[in-house]
């Protein structure tokens, strides 16, 4: 049941009518019967997995709670261990045991063994790094002592299950979200307003932008050697369009969906493209899942507090394990490199600005504007080993690329417009710091923006109803 679909959007009808019809605990339980019917319709046979992540990480954390009461440091990591040792195993098994299996028969079929290594045809369940994540961190802040445990099962179930972020996110932190399951809620005027602007934006994103962009930049991936230099770059840089657009869509969605309902979930992308370098990317883009690799992985490993070279290190470690997160792929595993060694080239230049002593006057537009562009070019770079599915793939695309091969001026119209579609909402989200920006507006201004909306969604063409990107992660 896709987001963008007329089946959600009645499914969401019902939903919000039973749940005005109820009080606080009948809401919590119509909602968490609603989150286990809509993730059914994809698969109902990992429900069972959902379930048991549920029941593992609640007891994880009432159990590490009474020690940590108690002072029981031993008692305490071994409810830990349990969370990671049950969620880490599920994940690892469905996201990564081909994986793991084809690369090891590769390598010793390349020391000259013949080996006869398992081969199983693993379906991987929809969400499942998501969900995962989102019950890692409640056991962890349990331990950490940064949370005590809810009293109720089916509150904690919720949280998890909450069908808006659940299969894509925002990975939401158990503080954050878990208070607003637990107490009544009260839907406003400002929440339907905020939540249907938030899900019509998200709509448009992903219809009128993400699918034509995808469409397009399937076109030049599925034979990269009988295109030319011009028509691959614009390849990329639809891959980068449909991807931001695809996701921050969904995340759109995800958070109207939520605010008709009266949660607040987080933001998860903040104009990633008008980056002033790569870190502030990062701070930009899939928020939620940066903050939560930042919180749980690089500073548990030492961050930058244990000097230049262990900061490398961390770093490296961080942005490898945040690719190999997104797939059972060699590819990922060097997307997530490249941007480990931008974040590693960019620490050290600030040490060496630091250490200098060199003060820096605000800079200008056209220094801002350049060093966007740089951020930008080696973002887009990237996304060629994130989107290529095999090596072949790869250096057919790369030698394409680099040979520099004249002709193919067309293939630039349709970047042009789906970045200006993009930047129609980008720029004045960025300007006036609002993503809410057009509830400012007047009645008739924002009615014709609505109304172009609508006329850009029929007339593009492309309601194929594809799957958003990140549903595969």
């Amino acid at each position: 049941m896709l987001f963008h679909t007329p089946q959600y959007f009645l499914f969401l009808a019902i939903v919000l009518v039973l749940y005005f019809s109820l009080n606080h605990r009948g809401q919590n339980l119509m909602l968490l019967g609603a989150s286990v019917f809509f993730y059914a319709c994809w698969d109902y046979r990992f429900v069972s997995l959902l379930v048991a992540s549920c029941v593992l990480d609640f007891w994880a954390g009432r159990y590490i709670y009474r020690a940590r009461l108690a002072g029981d440091r031993a008692a305490m990591k071994r409810g830990l261990l349990a969370s990671l040792t049950g969620n880490l195993g599920m994940l690892g098994f469905f996201k990564y045991f081909g994986f793991f299996v084809s690369s090891a028969d590769s390598a010793l079929r390349a020391l000259g063994f013949a080996p006869s290594l398992p081969v199983l045809n693993i379906i991987l369940p929809v969400g499942i790094s998501f969900y995962t994540f989102q019950t890692l961190s409640y056991a962890i802040d349990i331990y950490r002592g940064q949370l005590d445990p809810v009293d109720r099962f089916l509150d904690f179930a919720l949280f998890v299950a909450f069908f808006p972020h659940m299969v894509a996110g925002p990975i939401m932190r158990a503080v954050d979200l878990l208070p607003q399951m637990t107490r009544p809620r009260v839907v406003t005027q400002a929440n339907l307003e905020r939540g249907l602007l938030m899900l019509g934006m998200g709509l448009f994103r992903k219809v009128a932008i993400a699918d034509p962009a995808g469409m397009l930049a399937d076109s030049y991936f599925a034979d990269p050697s009988t295109f030319s230099t011009i028509p691959l770059a614009c390849g990329l840089v639809l891959y980068g369009l449909q991807i931001y657009n695809d996701f921050a869509g969904y995340s759109d969605m995800a958070r109207g969906a939520a605010w008709l309902l009266g949660f607040d979930l987080m933001r998860n992308f903040r104009q990633p493209y008008f980056a002033k370098n790569i870190a502030d990317f990062w701070k930009r883009w899939h928020i939620s899942l940066s903050t939560w690799l930042r919180d749980y992985l690089y500073i548990p490993l030492g961050g930058n507090r244990k000097g230049p070279a262990r900061t490398t290190i961390n770093l490296m470690l961080t942005m490898l394990l945040g690719g190999l997160w997104h797939g059972a792929s060699w590819n990922f595993v060097i997307w997530g490199g490249l941007h480990g060694t931008y974040l590693a080239i960019h620490h050290t230049w600030r040490r060496w600005r630091d250490a200098r002593q060199i003060e820096w006057t605000p800079a200008p537009l056209v220094t801002r504007v350049l060093s966007t562009a740089v951020v930008y070019a080696l973002v887009t770079f990237t996304w060629l080993f994130f989107r290529a599915h095999d090596t072949g793939t790869t250096i057919a695309y790369l030698s394409g690329l680099l040979a520099l091969s004249p002709g193919g001026e067309g293939a630039l119209l349709p970047v042009f417009v789906l970045w200006g579609l993009t930047l129609a909402i980008d720029v004045p989200q960025a300007v006036t710091e609002d993503e809410l920006f057009l509830l400012r507006w007047g009645f008739m201004p924002r009615a014709a923006v609505v109304a172009t909306a609508c006329l850009v969604i029929l007339f593009s063409g492309q309601m194929r109803h594809e799957p958003f990107i990140y549903f595969q992660f």
